[in-house]
């Protein structure tokens, strides 16, 4: 186990720019408005999968939480919702995979909850085995630091042709319902009408 010193890169971006982990953790404050725990780890898992890919290699991701990870890809990556490269399929696990556009060859990297059990301090925040008003944090962050790479396994993955399928809207029209404009593929009516709206 390598120990972390102040000046140890903790991430790097997809452009090879490099962290420490107190430089990840003003970035995390910036973009994510708290350095919740899950992203500091989820900066170290990006990093992992990055530095296992070939340089140039155009590259997706998928977040298997919608919890930290996604932000974690999105700062450190060009995947983002937004743009549609970032995947989260919500599977409830803390992993994440970074794979080629093109054949879905990927780097899987995930917390292993067998390597995290000399970290007390981790288990008690992954597993609430404590309120959060009682896990101690700062232990949490020395934990985490001191842990770098040790608490994650990863694979090599093949992604499932669905993910590699260009991605279209399709055709738009306007729903006869609200009057809103709304992808034709989606049905007569948009979703908002068939009942998919978050309003009440």
């Amino acid at each position: 186990m390598k120990k972390q010193t102040d000046h140890t890169p903790w991430c790097r971006d997809h452009k090879g720019t490099v962290y420490t982990f107190e430089e990840y953790f003003d970035f995390m404050k910036d973009f994510h408005g708290y350095p919740a725990p899950g992203l500091i780890i989820g900066g170290r898992m990006v990093d992992i999968a990055l530095e296992r890919f070939p340089k140039g290699t155009l590259f997706d991701a998928i977040s298997e939480t919608s919890y930290c990870l996604p932000d974690a890809i999105q700062m450190l990556t060009l995947c983002t919702t937004g743009n549609a490269w970032l995947n989260v399929v919500d599977l409830g696990r803390f992993a994440l995979t970074l794979y080629d556009k093109h054949d879905g060859t990927g780097i899987r990297v995930f917390l292993d909850p067998g390597k995290m059990k000399p970290w007390q301090e981790i288990m008690n925040w992954f597993y609430k085995l404590k309120p959060k008003p009682e896990q101690d944090n700062q232990l949490l962050r020395e934990q985490i630091k001191a842990a770098g790479s040790d608490i994650f396994s990863v694979r090599e993955v093949q992604v499932a042709p669905r993910y590699l399928e260009k991605r279209s809207k399709g055709k738009t029209t306007d729903c006869p319902q609200c009057g809103e404009a709304f992808p034709s593929n989606h049905g007569t009516i948009c979703r908002g009408c068939q009942g998919d709206a978050p309003y009440s």
